[in-house]
């Protein structure tokens, strides 16, 4: 009998258990792909001068690096609480705030960029001196502080639980540790919504007047098609990034609505709405860029085919005498120059 009456536990357990190798499955290929993007679309930004000297490619990179920081550490939080791995709030404490601050960092990036190009269109001779290239770091290090500020002023709002002490309790590493106070929920709802109309005011602005701009110089419906298409893109990464700072609401609707467990709900919010708006950064950013494009196609196959002429000399059963007639004659071969113009 007592084996019987264990059985439903054991059930419960092994469903448990496979509900978490599953999302761990999910979320592991999935950021090693997008690392492996990013990583990619980086060393062309860096490897190429004409790039270098392009402020919207160097916010573009900056982005790309702000959102790795960021998935790095939503990441860890995820296999932390899936895990169930408890340590002190004052080890917890440093995760959260910097992963906190790179999510509140994207939309802002977001907002420059549109700006960049809204002051690369309508003032190419009279830019202002912190959009040049060699000045963009003024930016960059605007949008740092001004989201440093944000989850400082909202953990200094909080309280830890009663009972709960910051050195010594082991709990488990997630925002609502140290997000506990009305105060906190009231400063974090007008907040969210601040965030979301200006970056939503920004990006509409300049980007329809860019739209409006590119009509009147030229009549190529391409490209007015393609700057609509842009515009329609930028509202949906912004959508997705904002919809996770209601996060608390859509949970309780979802649970209304679709009957979800609650750690179900909060995996589907966490994937759809943190790890897909990074996702979708370097090709909507990247890819659709027809410059940056076929450099990441040329690095991409050069690498590869520089990876299998290595792996052909080394399985040659004349390797000393193939290396050298190869190294004599295929250096010169222009697939293998790589082009710093």
């Amino acid at each position: 009998m007592q084996n019987l009456t264990d059985l439903p536990g054991n059930a419960i357990n092994s469903q448990k258990s496979l509900s978490v190798i599953i999302k761990v499955c999910v979320v592991i290929p999935f950021f090693c792909i997008f690392l492996y993007c990013i990583v990619v679309m980086v060393h062309t930004v860096a490897s190429h001068r004409q790039f270098l000297d392009n402020s919207r490619y160097i916010l573009f990179a900056y982005m790309l690096i702000n959102d790795t920081l960021q998935l790095l550490s939503s990441v860890l939080l995820f296999l932390f609480i899936v895990g169930n791995v408890k340590f002190a709030i004052v080890y917890c404490a440093p995760l959260l705030f910097f992963s906190t601050s790179t999510f509140h960092n994207t939309p802002l990036i977001l907002a420059a960029m549109s700006l960049e190009r809204y002051v690369a269109i309508f003032y190419p001779l009279q830019r202002p001196a912190a959009w040049h290239a060699d000045r963009i770091w003024i930016i960059i290090l605007s949008l740092w502080l001004v989201s440093c500020i944000l989850p400082i002023v909202d953990f200094s709002l909080g309280k830890p639980q009663p009972g709960v002490n910051v050195l010594s309790t082991p709990v488990v590493c997630r925002t609502m540790v140290l997000n506990s106070s009305p105060v906190q929920t009231l400063y974090k709802m007008s907040l969210n919504g601040l965030f979301f109309a200006v970056v939503l005011a920004i990006i509409m602005f300049t980007y329809m007047r860019i739209l409006l701009e590119t009509r009147k110089m030229r009549q190529d419906r391409a490209s007015v098609a393609k700057a609509m298409h842009t515009v329609l893109l930028h509202g949906f990464q912004l959508l997705l990034c904002m919809i996770s700072f209601t996060q608390p609401v859509t949970e309780s609707l979802i649970s209304v609505y679709a009957g979800l467990l609650a750690e179900h709900i909060s995996f589907f919010i966490y994937f759809c709405f943190i790890l897909l708006p990074r996702f979708l950064s370097p090709l909507i950013y990247g890819l659709r860029d027809e410059s940056l494009r076929c450099y990441v196609m040329r690095d991409v196959l050069c690498c590869s085919h520089k990876h299998r002429f290595s792996v052909k000399v080394r399985v040659s059963p004349r390797a000393p005498a193939t290396t050298q007639t190869l190294g004599q004659g295929q250096p010169q071969s222009p697939g293998h120059h790589t082009d710093t113009g």
